[in-house]
């Protein structure tokens, strides 16, 4: 039992049948699903990265090219697009999802190499390997065409290049798990792998980026501890030059295409003359926090009918407000599209909303929406309803779908324990070891701070956090001698 526990093909191969399961089981679509399908064929039948707009190819810039690509080369080898073509693609995205269960084991041997250069952590591969391919938050996100799977394997590989940085700044000749040095492998060079890392992430989710801001504040306090002012300017160069470099043709075909240089997608995926419902989403701000308030309104504009009921008594201080509301929904129900009359009349309700509970909005709702991407149950793709109470009625009508919710709520909380406690047992077992633990901090802080200004708290922009989360997990498996 030990002999299969501590092989790498077991690992794998038990990941490969717990992504097989959500792929052949719980396989789902999205909305996005059909948007990066229509550019993809279109990309391929056309040759030109393009919605269908009234009925006309119409070249866009609403999503950053990765994923289509990803899509349209698929296509072309597979022969079938769209529909016909997602469980090639759904099996193509296991096998990078496996890879990246890779990354990460070796991303967690990294740090448990830090903080004792002389061990070889075997041990805290293999859990770490254990951990990613077990872990059914990512391994469920298989089964849709959406970004996350390639998002979490370019997060997983600049992390453990930028892991690799922190350690060659005291080292520069640093190389793990071996005498020898390698003077080849310089700062310099392990940060162009952490930047191009981070740049082709870019291309699938555009806040990648956020990842080396993290990274840069962790390096700058380092540095200018050191005094060592020039040296830093160069890191940080290094950096930058490396992730905007894979961003440079993206760049150019929206200049050509487009007349407009942009490097990344409009920040609300926007057609160009559509209009943006700003008002609408800040009104949105002063209340939402919860998932299902985005399926009830957020994701029914200019597409549904948004009913007054759905909307919860935390959204209307006073009953006059509510009648405005209702007011404004009776002309948008009209013709299911939001005017810039109605678009006002919801931003003067947030404004005024704001100026009576300045901290409800800046402070209390965006906790809460921290709160609900961490401590979700994770299970907004699959076929089960997230409710638990009132806990006798929702047992008596489904026991399954409670006892499901249930598990995988405490399932997350596990994971996110497990990390923490990781955390801690790293930071004291070597000084050399709390540069990674706070830039894993840094990162999962600035992250979670952005989100909770996004209209939409989806819970699954969280996964690219996984890495970094599983990584410090393993390392309560490091040996006791590992561990001095």
């Amino acid at each position: 039992m030990k002999r299969i526990f501590s092989s790498t093909f077991a690992a794998i191969a038990v990941g490969f049948c717990l992504r097989l399961f959500f792929v052949l089981k719980f396989p789902t679509t999205s909305g996005d699903v059909v948007l990066y399908e229509q550019i993809a064929t279109n990309w391929l039948k056309y040759g030109a990265y393009a919605m269908n707009v009234g009925g006309v190819v119409t070249p866009v810039d609403i999503r950053v090219p990765g994923y289509p690509a990803f899509l349209a080369i698929l296509y072309a080898l597979t022969g079938r697009t769209g529909e016909a073509a997602r469980l090639t693609v759904m099996l193509a995205q296991v096998a990078v999802d496996l890879i990246t269960c890779l990354v990460i084991a070796s991303l967690a041997a990294t740090l448990a190499s830090i903080a004792n250069a002389n061990s070889r952590p075997s041990r805290v591969f293999t859990a770490a390997l254990w951990l990613s391919v077990l872990c059914p938050f990512t391994a469920n996100y298989t089964a849709i065409p959406l970004t996350e799977v390639w998002a979490m394997l370019f997060t997983a590989g600049a992390l453990y290049y930028l892991v690799l940085l922190l350690k060659r700044i005291d080292e520069p000749l640093f190389r793990l798990n071996s005498p020898n040095a390698d003077p080849r492998r310089s700062v310099e060079y392990t940060a162009i792998g952490a930047g191009i890392l981070a740049g082709m992430g870019t291309l699938f989710r555009p806040e990648t980026p956020l990842l080396l801001i993290a990274a840069a504040l962790v390096y700058f306090w380092i540095f200018l501890r050191r005094k060592e002012t020039l040296r830093c300017l160069r890191v940080f160069a290094v950096l930058a030059a490396s992730c905007f470099l894979p961003l440079v043709p993206w760049g150019i075909r929206n200049l050509v295409t487009l007349n407009e240089l942009r490097f990344l997608a409009p920040r609300y995926s926007n057609l160009p003359g559509e209009l943006v419902p700003r008002g609408f989403m800040n009104w949105e701000k002063t209340w939402l926090f919860r998932m299902s308030d985005c399926y009830r309104v957020t994701w029914k504009l200019d597409d549904d009918v948004i009913n007054l009921e759905d909307i919860p008594a935390r959204a209307f201080d006073t009953p006059e407000e509510k009648q405005r509301v209702a007011d404004v929904l009776e002309q948008y129900n009209d013709d299911f599209t939001l005017t810039l009359e109605e678009d006002a009349a919801f931003a003067q309700l947030a404004r005024e909303r704001t100026a009576r509970h300045p901290l409800r909005t800046y402070l209390l709702l965006p906790a809460a929406r921290a709160l609900t991407l961490w401590f979700s149950p994770r299970i907004e793709r699959l076929p089960y309803s997230g409710h638990v109470f009132p806990l006798a009625q929702t047992w008596e009508d489904d026991p399954v779908d409670q006892f499901v919710t249930i598990t995988l709520f405490l399932l997350n909380v596990l994971f996110l324990s497990l990390a923490l406690w990781g955390a801690l047992r790293l930071w004291r077992r070597h000084p050399s070891a709390r540069p990674p633990v706070l830039l894993f901090a840094a990162f999962i802080a600035l992250r979670t701070a952005f989100l909770t200004t996004v209209e939409a708290p989806e819970p699954r922009y969280m996964l690219v956090c996984f890495p970094a989360l599983i990584a410090l997990a393993a390392q309560l498996f490091a040996r006791p001698s590992e561990s001095r």
